[in-house]
């Protein structure tokens, strides 16, 4: 099976590589991308929008023999799921890592604007939770990789048209949640809840790491995602 695997904000196909190997193992094709504009400046990255991202997706989708399984971390999450839609009769199933599948309209999340593109807002932007579990030698490393990421993609709404994306199974490897939290979450997040509910098939799994397990926990992270390939 070839599986494309889809970075989050700020990283590139290099991040997917502690899982890479574990996934050949299993007789797997993984193939990380690195999407557009990600560590361009901003006069060659300010007109790309999310769909552009997706395009890519849908692109490495159409260039496979087969069916694909596609994984997205955090924002790639949005950027698989907008592919499933493009082409859900290719998608064999959906990998959403530390994320949820987002409802039509919907966009990733706000961060600030540097110089035209957002960088990395560092470690203390986010929660507790989501980097406790990554040393400083890792934070170091990984800061240093993270890339800027074109303005326009994180606050752009998703455009999501086709209900046989519901038809392909979807497995939402979640950093600390299991899945009756996550669901509990879910049913006060509006049209998050809706989308969740109208996959027919969907597991939730818990990883037992923060928002970065292919920094933190990579072991544990392939195993699930050779699991969810079964």
């Amino acid at each position: 099976m070839d599986i494309i695997l889809v970075p989050g904000l700020w990283l590139d196909a290099d991040s997917w590589t502690p899982v890479l190997e574990p996934l050949r193992e299993a007789g797997h094709t993984p193939r990380p991308l690195t999407l557009p504009g990600v560590g361009a400046p901003s006069s060659g990255s300010a007109d790309l929008r999310l769909d552009d991202w997706i395009a890519a997706v849908v692109a490495a989708v159409d260039e496979a023999q087969g069916d694909v399984v596609l994984v997205g971390h955090s924002g790639g999450g949005n950027v698989i799921w907008g592919a499933v839609d493009a082409r859900p009769d290719r998608v064999r199933r959906a990998v959403f890592v530390d994320t949820v599948p987002p409802p039509n309209g919907s966009g990733i999340s706000e961060f600030p604007v540097v110089d035209g593109v957002i960088p990395f807002p560092g470690w203390d932007f986010f929660d507790a939770s989501d980097v406790e579990d990554l040393d400083a030698p890792t934070r170091e490393a990984a800061a240093r990789a993270a890339q800027s990421v074109p303005a326009r993609i994180p606050t752009d709404p998703i455009a999501l048209a086709d209900p046989r994306r519901y038809d392909v199974p979807a497995t939402l490897l979640m950093g600390s949640l299991t899945q009756p939290e996550l669901e509990g979450y879910l049913e006060q997040w509006g049209s998050y809840g809706d989308e969740y509910r109208g996959i027919r098939d969907a597991e939730v799994v818990r990883i037992g790491s923060g928002h970065w397990p292919q920094y933190s926990a990579p072991e544990r992270l392939a195993e699930l995602l050779v699991a969810a390939v079964r």
